[in-house]
Protein backbone atom coordinates (compact mmCIF):
# COMPACT_ATOMS: atom_id res chain seq x y z
CA UNK A 1 0.00 0.00 0.00
CA UNK A 2 2.62 2.15 0.98
CA UNK A 3 4.71 1.85 -2.11
CA UNK A 4 1.99 2.01 -4.39
CA UNK A 5 0.90 5.42 -2.58
CA UNK A 6 4.65 6.91 -3.04
CA UNK A 7 5.03 5.47 -6.73
CA UNK A 8 3.06 8.39 -8.28
CA UNK A 9 5.39 11.03 -6.43
CA UNK A 10 8.66 9.56 -7.09
CA UNK A 11 7.63 9.33 -10.83
CA UNK A 12 6.85 13.21 -10.82
CA UNK A 13 9.94 13.31 -8.55
CA UNK A 14 12.72 11.85 -10.92
CA UNK A 15 10.96 13.90 -14.49
CA UNK A 16 10.59 17.23 -12.85
CA UNK A 17 11.82 17.50 -9.62
CA UNK A 18 8.54 19.32 -8.52
CA UNK A 19 8.34 17.58 -5.43
CA UNK A 20 11.80 18.73 -4.07
CA UNK A 21 10.66 21.84 -5.01
CA UNK A 22 7.44 22.33 -3.00
CA UNK A 23 9.09 20.68 -0.07
CA UNK A 24 12.28 23.54 -0.62
CA UNK A 25 9.12 26.45 -0.72
CA UNK A 26 7.11 24.88 2.47
CA UNK A 27 10.24 23.72 4.90
CA UNK A 28 12.34 26.50 5.52
CA UNK A 29 13.95 28.00 8.54
CA UNK A 30 12.46 30.99 9.80
CA UNK A 31 12.95 33.83 13.09
CA UNK A 32 11.97 31.71 16.10
CA UNK A 33 10.10 34.81 17.03
CA UNK A 34 7.94 35.28 13.99
CA UNK A 35 4.21 36.44 14.77
CA UNK A 36 0.74 36.93 13.13
CA UNK A 37 2.02 39.84 11.37
CA UNK A 38 4.03 38.11 8.99
CA UNK A 39 0.87 36.08 7.97
CA UNK A 40 -0.15 39.37 6.02
CA UNK A 41 1.33 38.33 2.99
CA UNK A 42 -0.07 34.49 2.71
CA UNK A 43 -3.32 36.66 3.71
CA UNK A 44 -3.25 38.94 0.81
CA UNK A 45 -2.05 35.85 -1.56
CA UNK A 46 -5.18 33.76 -0.09
CA UNK A 47 -7.54 37.00 -1.09
CA UNK A 48 -6.63 37.60 -4.48
CA UNK A 49 -6.75 33.47 -4.83
CA UNK A 50 -10.20 34.32 -3.80
CA UNK A 51 -11.15 36.86 -6.84
CA UNK A 52 -9.31 34.72 -9.29
CA UNK A 53 -12.01 31.29 -8.79
CA UNK A 54 -14.83 33.58 -8.16
CA UNK A 55 -14.15 36.02 -11.08
CA UNK A 56 -13.95 32.62 -12.99
CA UNK A 57 -17.48 31.85 -11.68
CA UNK A 58 -18.73 35.25 -12.65
CA UNK A 59 -17.10 35.09 -15.98
CA UNK A 60 -19.39 32.10 -17.08
CA UNK A 61 -22.35 33.93 -16.56
CA UNK A 62 -21.44 37.08 -17.63
CA UNK A 63 -22.09 39.02 -21.05
CA UNK A 64 -19.95 42.13 -22.03
CA UNK A 65 -22.18 44.10 -23.81
CA UNK A 66 -24.34 46.88 -22.68
CA UNK A 67 -27.09 45.50 -23.58
CA UNK A 68 -26.77 42.27 -21.61
CA UNK A 69 -24.22 43.18 -18.89
CA UNK A 70 -26.54 44.44 -15.96
CA UNK A 71 -29.27 42.09 -16.72
CA UNK A 72 -26.34 39.58 -16.66
CA UNK A 73 -25.61 40.83 -13.46
CA UNK A 74 -29.17 40.89 -11.77
CA UNK A 75 -29.11 36.89 -13.22
CA UNK A 76 -26.22 36.37 -11.22
CA UNK A 77 -27.48 37.72 -7.77
CA UNK A 78 -30.86 36.64 -8.43
CA UNK A 79 -31.38 33.51 -10.21
CA UNK A 80 -28.07 31.72 -10.29
CA UNK A 81 -27.51 29.21 -7.43
CA UNK A 82 -25.38 31.01 -4.87
CA UNK A 83 -24.60 33.38 -7.31
CA UNK A 84 -25.58 36.46 -4.85
CA UNK A 85 -23.00 34.79 -2.67
CA UNK A 86 -19.91 34.63 -5.37
CA UNK A 87 -20.52 38.23 -6.43
CA UNK A 88 -20.94 39.42 -3.10
CA UNK A 89 -17.37 37.85 -2.29
CA UNK A 90 -15.96 38.84 -5.19
CA UNK A 91 -17.15 42.26 -4.65
CA UNK A 92 -16.40 42.84 -1.35
CA UNK A 93 -13.17 40.78 -1.59
CA UNK A 94 -11.38 42.72 -3.87
CA UNK A 95 -11.83 45.65 -0.97
CA UNK A 96 -9.97 43.50 1.23
CA UNK A 97 -7.24 42.46 -1.30
CA UNK A 98 -6.15 45.80 -1.70
CA UNK A 99 -6.67 46.65 2.52
CA UNK A 100 -4.36 43.52 3.01
CA UNK A 101 -1.80 44.92 0.60
CA UNK A 102 -1.41 48.38 2.48
CA UNK A 103 -1.49 46.31 5.80
CA UNK A 104 1.28 44.18 4.53
CA UNK A 105 3.41 46.84 2.84
CA UNK A 106 2.90 48.58 5.92
CA UNK A 107 4.77 45.63 7.84
CA UNK A 108 7.42 45.42 5.29
CA UNK A 109 8.39 48.55 5.92
CA UNK A 110 8.10 49.22 9.33
CA UNK A 111 10.48 45.72 9.55
CA UNK A 112 12.50 47.42 7.42
CA UNK A 113 12.30 44.65 4.94
CA UNK A 114 12.53 46.92 2.07
CA UNK A 115 16.50 47.67 2.65
CA UNK A 116 18.96 45.03 0.69
CA UNK A 117 19.13 42.74 -0.38
CA UNK A 118 15.16 42.71 -1.06
CA UNK A 119 15.11 46.21 -2.59
CA UNK A 120 13.65 44.46 -6.12
CA UNK A 121 10.69 42.58 -4.04
CA UNK A 122 9.69 45.88 -2.73
CA UNK A 123 9.24 47.19 -5.96
CA UNK A 124 7.53 44.01 -7.39
CA UNK A 125 5.42 44.70 -4.13
CA UNK A 126 4.65 48.21 -5.22
CA UNK A 127 3.97 46.66 -9.22
CA UNK A 128 1.29 44.54 -7.71
CA UNK A 129 -0.12 47.05 -5.60
CA UNK A 130 -0.73 49.69 -8.37
CA UNK A 131 -2.18 46.07 -10.91
CA UNK A 132 -4.48 45.75 -7.73
CA UNK A 133 -5.98 48.86 -7.81
CA UNK A 134 -5.97 48.82 -11.86
CA UNK A 135 -7.87 45.32 -11.92
CA UNK A 136 -10.41 47.60 -9.42
CA UNK A 137 -10.80 50.08 -11.53
CA UNK A 138 -11.46 48.39 -14.56
CA UNK A 139 -13.78 45.98 -13.03
CA UNK A 140 -16.35 48.87 -11.45
CA UNK A 141 -17.66 49.41 -14.74
CA UNK A 142 -18.90 45.96 -15.37
CA UNK A 143 -21.80 46.03 -13.62
CA UNK A 144 -22.79 48.64 -16.46
CA UNK A 145 -25.70 50.86 -14.03
CA UNK A 146 -25.40 54.40 -13.24
CA UNK A 147 -23.06 54.60 -10.19
CA UNK A 148 -20.31 52.29 -12.46
CA UNK A 149 -21.06 54.38 -15.46
CA UNK A 150 -20.21 57.55 -13.86
CA UNK A 151 -17.58 56.55 -11.12
CA UNK A 152 -15.84 55.26 -14.45
CA UNK A 153 -16.83 58.83 -16.75
CA UNK A 154 -14.62 60.49 -13.24
CA UNK A 155 -11.80 58.02 -13.22
CA UNK A 156 -11.03 58.51 -16.87
CA UNK A 157 -11.61 62.24 -16.27
CA UNK A 158 -9.04 62.57 -14.22
CA UNK A 159 -6.39 60.32 -15.92
CA UNK A 160 -6.93 62.44 -19.20
CA UNK A 161 -5.97 65.72 -17.45
CA UNK A 162 -2.11 64.25 -17.16
CA UNK A 163 0.32 66.33 -18.83
CA UNK A 164 1.40 65.24 -22.37
CA UNK A 165 -0.11 61.96 -22.28
CA UNK A 166 -3.51 62.43 -20.57
CA UNK A 167 -5.56 62.89 -23.58
CA UNK A 168 -3.83 60.05 -25.39
CA UNK A 169 -4.72 57.66 -22.03
CA UNK A 170 -8.26 58.80 -21.61
CA UNK A 171 -8.56 58.27 -25.80
CA UNK A 172 -7.74 54.72 -25.03
CA UNK A 173 -9.26 53.75 -22.04
CA UNK A 174 -12.61 54.56 -23.32
CA UNK A 175 -11.86 53.13 -26.80
CA UNK A 176 -12.81 56.17 -28.79
CA UNK A 177 -14.61 59.23 -28.35
CA UNK A 178 -17.00 58.07 -25.26
CA UNK A 179 -17.82 55.36 -23.06
CA UNK A 180 -19.61 52.29 -24.39
CA UNK A 181 -19.84 49.11 -26.44
CA UNK A 182 -15.78 49.26 -27.25
CA UNK A 183 -15.22 50.70 -23.59
CA UNK A 184 -17.23 47.92 -21.92
CA UNK A 185 -15.13 45.38 -24.28
CA UNK A 186 -11.62 46.47 -23.57
CA UNK A 187 -12.13 46.87 -19.12
CA UNK A 188 -13.79 43.29 -19.69
CA UNK A 189 -11.05 41.97 -21.38
CA UNK A 190 -8.16 44.26 -19.17
CA UNK A 191 -10.31 42.88 -15.93
CA UNK A 192 -10.13 39.20 -16.94
CA UNK A 193 -6.91 38.46 -19.10
CA UNK A 194 -4.42 41.07 -19.23
CA UNK A 195 -4.05 42.61 -15.59
CA UNK A 196 -4.81 39.23 -13.58
CA UNK A 197 -1.59 37.87 -16.21
CA UNK A 198 0.27 40.28 -14.85
CA UNK A 199 -0.08 40.05 -11.07
CA UNK A 200 0.29 36.57 -11.44
CA UNK A 201 3.66 37.08 -13.02
CA UNK A 202 4.36 39.81 -10.23
CA UNK A 203 3.59 37.23 -7.37
CA UNK A 204 5.39 34.28 -8.92
CA UNK A 205 8.41 36.37 -8.98
CA UNK A 206 7.29 38.27 -5.52
CA UNK A 207 7.24 34.51 -4.34
CA UNK A 208 10.78 33.33 -5.65
CA UNK A 209 12.26 36.36 -4.16
CA UNK A 210 11.15 35.34 -0.68
CA UNK A 211 12.18 31.94 -1.00
CA UNK A 212 15.74 33.08 -2.34
CA UNK A 213 16.50 35.78 0.30
CA UNK A 214 14.43 34.24 3.10
CA UNK A 215 11.71 35.92 5.68
CA UNK A 216 13.09 38.94 7.34
CA UNK A 217 13.14 38.45 11.39
CA UNK A 218 11.14 41.32 13.24
CA UNK A 219 13.03 44.58 14.16
CA UNK A 220 13.70 42.63 17.82
CA UNK A 221 15.16 39.07 16.33
CA UNK A 222 18.24 38.99 17.62
CA UNK A 223 18.97 36.49 14.92
CA UNK A 224 17.99 37.04 10.83
CA UNK A 225 16.49 34.40 8.73
CA UNK A 226 18.39 31.68 6.94
CA UNK A 227 21.32 31.84 9.60
CA UNK A 228 22.16 28.10 10.69
CA UNK A 229 20.39 24.70 9.67
CA UNK A 230 17.49 23.07 11.33
CA UNK A 231 19.59 20.98 13.54
CA UNK A 232 21.21 23.67 14.93
CA UNK A 233 24.60 22.90 13.22
CA UNK A 234 26.34 25.62 10.37
CA UNK A 235 25.44 24.90 7.01
CA UNK A 236 26.66 26.50 3.78
CA UNK A 237 24.15 27.85 1.86
CA UNK A 238 22.91 27.03 -2.03
CA UNK A 239 25.39 28.62 -4.73
CA UNK A 240 23.62 31.55 -5.61
CA UNK A 241 21.55 31.92 -2.36
CA UNK A 242 22.13 35.40 -0.67
CA UNK A 243 22.25 35.49 3.51
CA UNK A 244 20.76 38.17 5.37
CA UNK A 245 23.08 39.40 8.13
CA UNK A 246 21.67 39.30 11.73
CA UNK A 247 20.68 42.74 13.09
CA UNK A 248 23.27 44.21 14.60
CA UNK A 249 26.28 42.29 13.50
CA UNK A 250 29.38 44.20 12.59
CA UNK A 251 31.03 45.08 9.68
CA UNK A 252 32.15 43.45 6.43
CA UNK A 253 35.46 41.72 7.24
Amino acid sequence: MQAAVVYPLDWLEERSGLVGGVRYFLFRKVPADTNWMQTLGSATLTAFIVQVVTGVILAMYYQPTPEGAYSSIQRITNDVTLGWLVRGMHKWGASVFIILMFLHMGRVFLFGAYKYPRELNWIVGVLILLMGMMEGFTGYLLPWDQTAYWATVVGINLNGTAPIVGPWLAQFLRGGEEIGARTLTSFYSMHMLLIPGAIIGLITLHLYLVIRLGVTSPPWSKEAAGTGSLDGQPKDLRKGLTRPSARGAGGRD
